[in-house]
């Protein structure tokens, strides 16, 4: 049996977790950064920093903590929220299958937040064991709430509970205290309904802002007496074999990591496209059909023409024509400034989407997509049924981890602050404490916030 959710919060040290794990959580820090230092850039970010910063500010004895890639300072529940929203306005970040969600997204910020105030307090392998601890308890509360919910919700209705370990666990609470901080947590986790930002995709998106606020909040409710237990993805009988093996089995090791910055459901029509196309760019008058077979949510990621980023993310037709036209899909194409380019709207356009039954039966452990592009010469080119890259399965190398935060974190912060970021991550294990990182990471972006 695994051990007890409060010894497995409180006991877990680096030098116990697997080397893999080990490797896992510097592989999340990186991959996280990077999506944030993108994410920075977004006006979704501008206004959730601005709100924290305006309405978020500490009172009383509460120390104020700089917020991830901005600078300015907030309460420790403000830049938790801000630092979730951050990264969850750019559809760039890891994730786990059976939650249908995203754990880091909201368990780095809220890391961040609680550490940023005395960084000097937290060594960088207690920093790491910390985000462990915080997507095993997550990610078992994610799967968790899909077998006893009968909605669909956000990520941030369970992730805010692996935010709320990691804080109890930094605040040194005790079993008591952890129990309540988990149900407070749950309570009042956003149960927002995940399909209503896919049809109608705004800036609300995943919820992980919130995720992060309310676990952080929660603790300090505990802390002070408050009571919220018991949470139901963790006491309730029908779940009890997903925290038996708490300890024995990481379910970090399960991860996908994401090569294209839009919804992981339009991820294996975006693989089946660029399969076709080997990397030559195709122009509108060369086809004039494109038919993705494909599960049933990626086809209610049916925005042809988006208007705003946030839109384009949770798009399938728009970034796979961006990627046919270009021979691959870069960053910027699902940035709000560059919506109208007259090719990929034109190839969108000629994007069918078809619901196959068999590829249905597979979601969501699998998503599976197949490609079948006619050009007007007569020609048809069909692919083979594709997953997305980046599952555990199919894991992106340590290189193309790289190469992406690369990509992201220069195109906002410059090449020299990226390598720096870079740096002080794979050293991070050998840190006693987090003062270089933290202020690497709590600087304003270098480049103008799009539009």
């Amino acid at each position: 049996m695994g051990m007890p959710i409060y010894d497995f919060v409180n006991s877990s040290t680096y030098g116990v977790l697997p080397l893999d794990v080990q490797g896992m959580a510097s592989r999340c820090l990186l991959d996280l950064l990077g999506t944030g230092a993108v994410g920075a850039q977004t006006e979704l970010a501008r206004l959730a920093t601005q709100h924290a910063w305006r309405f978020f500010g500490p009172g009383g004895d509460a120390a104020a903590v700089p917020m991830l890639f901005d600078g300015r300072k907030a309460s420790c529940v403000g830049a938790a929220l801000a630092g979730g929203m951050m990264i969850d306005s750019y559809d760039a970040h890891d994730g786990h299958v059976l939650t249908k969600g995203h754990a880091g997204c909201a368990i780095l910020p809220g890391l961040l937040a609680l550490c940023a105030a005395n960084p000097d307090r937290t060594s960088g392998a207690e920093f790491l064991t910390a985000l462990v601890v915080g997507y095993e308890i997550a990610i078992r509360c994610g799967i968790a709430q899909h077998r006893i919910s009968c909605d669909y919700h956000t990520s941030g209705a369970w992730n805010a509970l692996g935010v709320a370990a990691v804080a109890a666990r930094l605040g040194r609470l005790d079993a008591s205290q952890l129990r309540e901080a988990l149900g407070i947590a749950e309570y009042h986790g956003p149960r927002s309904q995940m399909m209503r930002c896919i049809d109608f995709p705004t800036m609300v998106k995943d919820g992980s802002g919130w995720g992060a606020m309310t676990g952080v909040s929660a603790a300090y409710l505990a802390a002070d007496g408050f009571s919220g237990a018991p949470a139901l993805v963790v006491e309730d009988e029908r779940v009890a074999d997903l925290w038996g093996d708490l300890g024995e089995r990481w379910r970090i090791r399960e991860l996908y990591f994401k090569p294209h910055p839009v919804c992981r459901w339009a991820q294996p029509a975006i693989e089946a496209v660029l399969s076709l196309t080997k990397g030559r760019p195709m122009q509108p008058h060369e086809i004039s059909l494109v038919e993705i077979e494909t599960f049933h949510n990626a086809v209610r990621l049916d925005q042809y023409r988006p208007a705003s980023t946030e839109a384009a993310q949770y798009s399938l037709p728009f970034p796979v024509a961006a990627a046919i036209a270009h021979g691959t899909l870069r960053p910027s194409d699902i940035m709000s400034e560059n919506l109208g380019d007259p090719e990929v709207l034109s190839l969108s356009h000629k994007i069918r989407l078809v619901e196959c039954p068999k590829i249905e039966a597979r979601f969501p452990a699998e998503r599976l997509a197949r490609a079948r592009i006619r050009l007007h010469d007569g020609q048809e080119l069909q692919s083979a049924t594709l997953s997305a890259r980046g599952d555990a399965a199919t894991p992106l190398t340590d290189m193309e981890i790289e190469t992406k935060f690369h990509t992201f974190a220069a195109s906002a912060l410059g090449s020299a602050r990226a390598e720096l970021i870079h740096r002080a991550v794979v050293d991070l294990p050998d840190c006693k404490s987090l003062s270089t990182l933290i202020a690497l990471v709590c600087a304003p972006v270098t480049n103008k916030v799009a539009s």
